[in-house]
């Protein structure tokens, strides 16, 4: 019989705390367990600190979880909480990703000053992100506009265009939602168009392997759609090296058995592409993701990847 509270690991960021009390709200409702027996942890990340540089130029993805990590395995935390488009496809040896939350919306939503949609704004604008995907895709989309680096939380970078730094920027649709902003997106992208990072719009719960009283926990919470899903892309992610220096995209849905996925990947200046769609049954959710890795690297070429280095 569990006496003391499970103890939850999370980032500080207001949507990491957002994405840590809909875990455990959502683990109040499945057990019947009252709220006193979840703890929050909250920690701060080299990621969350180094705000002035892009994560490709500090370590990739690992700079937001790696102090999380580290308590999951000396038992500090029972669980942790993540953006799942935040954690790398390699984690450390024990560690797994035992749950994924029902996911939200996949998009990217662009903030605009001077215009509301990225075709609209005027002749070499300035938009501001941090993500290489979205830099490459709004490349793509208009060689013109200046890209700037907008790191920090979601606050941080409405502060900074609201400042005149840029004349647009964009976040995912998911996290607006889920920190109830979305009234300042003013267009939302065509996934089609302007396809979304692996795993973007997902909770992902990451705990210890063999631990069983936490496995039976969070088991619950698992959404298998989600699941799958995830589990494609970050297997195409895996196979094309998603670390933070690459522009991918990608993403994935489950109909019925069925799973049908869409993956590109960019140069960081967006003039050169690579893009594939496969379907398949979902139970070989991950193998089609890797499948369709394996050909897109094999199409582009050894070349293609030269300019990631």
């Amino acid at each position: 019989m569990q006496t003391k509270p499970f103890r939850i690991g999370t980032r500080g960021s207001p949507l990491a705390l957002a994405q840590a009390h809909e875990t455990r709200d959502r683990l109040i409702a499945a057990h019947g367990l009252p709220p006193e027996m979840f703890e929050l942890v909250v920690m701060t990340t080299m990621g969350d600190r180094i705000t002035d540089r892009s994560l490709a130029e500090i370590g990739g993805k690992g700079l937001f979880t790696q102090e999380l990590e580290l308590r999951l395995m000396t038992e500090d935390l029972d669980f942790a909480v993540h953006s799942a488009k935040d954690m790398a496809t390699k984690l450390p040896e024990g560690l797994y990703l035992s749950a994924f939350l029902p996911r939200e919306d996949i998009r990217d939503a662009v903030i605009g000053r001077t215009a509301p949609r990225l075709q609209d704004l005027p002749q070499g604008a300035t938009v501001g992100s941090a993500s290489l995907r979205r830099q490459a895709l709004i490349r793509r989309l208009r060689p013109d506009i200046n890209v700037i680096v907008f790191r920090g939380a979601v606050d941080t970078r409405l502060r900074k265009l609201n400042e005149g730094q840029a004349d647009a920027t964009l976040l995912a649709v998911a996290g607006l939602k889920r920190l109830g902003k979305v009234e300042v997106l003013t267009d939302i992208l065509d996934p089609d168009a302007f396809p979304p990072a692996p795993a973007q719009g997902a909770i992902a719960i990451e705990s210890r392997v063999g631990d069983r009283r936490t496995e039976a926990l969070l088991a619950p919470l698992n959404d298998i759609p989600t699941f799958d899903a995830v589990s494609c892309e970050r297997g195409f992610l895996a196979t094309l090296d998603g670390s933070c220096r690459t522009p991918i995209a990608g993403y994935a849905t489950c109909n019925g058995d069925h799973l049908r996925f869409f993956g590109m990947i960019l140069t960081p200046d967006g003039r050169l592409e690579h893009s594939i769609t496969v379907e398949g049954h979902r139970r070989d959710a991950e193998a089609l993701g890797i499948a369709a890795g394996q050909t897109v690297r094999d199409k582009a070429g050894a070349t293609f990847f030269d300019s990631w280095s």
